[in-house]
């Protein structure tokens, strides 16, 4: 049985880092969400996203394509993001994908309870927010204001509660070096795949 291995955390946990890494090192296929978003810096059609405008959007929703979507109210407009069938190919492979809490639920009811695994990376607070600025300091047109909103809206998106209700109990601290955090992935990425063959 193959499984997609479901990055989750706040954001700029490192979850484009650890999902950079897992596709590049172990080899799983990746899973490449739709945005209505704007492309930002150094970020790749069909590699980092699939970047849509909303009348797209709407076309896959209407025809059943749309596995999960999320629609944010930024300070910036609304964007959504959003898993579509054909960005799946777990007969092809195990699979990453990285998403929110309700997408991982989402997509657990679509492929089975068993097939998807959450991949939960946790940092502290204050060296998120750091990394937050520092990332925004690099593109062309920074959204601080947007980056607040996100931060604070992700204490609430990410509570203890909200992570028992979907079961994830285990998580892998990304507060040091990124790659401690993500040896620690690694492991146990390959002992689920080894426990499964």
């Amino acid at each position: 049985m193959n499984h997609i291995f479901y990055i989750i955390g706040k954001s700029s946990s490192g979850k484009d880092t650890m999902y950079s890494r897992i596709v590049a090192e172990l080899g799983l296929l990746p899973i490449v969400l739709y945005t209505t978003r704007p492309v930002r810096n150094n970020e790749q059609e069909g590699v980092d996203y699939h970047f849509v405008d909303n009348d797209r959007f709407r076309e896959m929703l209407k025809s059943g394509m749309v596995i999960e979507s999320r629609t944010y109210h930024t300070c910036h407009g609304d964007w959504t993001y959003y898993t579509a069938a054909d960005s799946i190919s777990l007969d092809k492979g195990d699979c990453v994908g990285i998403g929110t809490i309700e997408s991982f639920l989402r997509l657990r009811e679509y492929c089975g309870e068993n097939a998807v695994v959450p991949v939960y990376v946790e940092v502290n607070d204050d060296i998120r927010f750091l990394r937050a600025v520092e990332r925004e300091k690099s593109q062309s047109q920074p959204k601080y204001a947007e980056l607040c909103r996100r931060f604070l809206a992700d204490n609430e998106d990410f509570s203890d509660e909200k992570l028992a209700e979907a079961g994830i109990d285990i998580r892998f601290e990304n507060n040091g070096t990124a790659e401690e955090c993500f040896c620690s992935i690694k492991k146990y990425i390959s002992e689920i795949c080894t426990d499964m063959n």
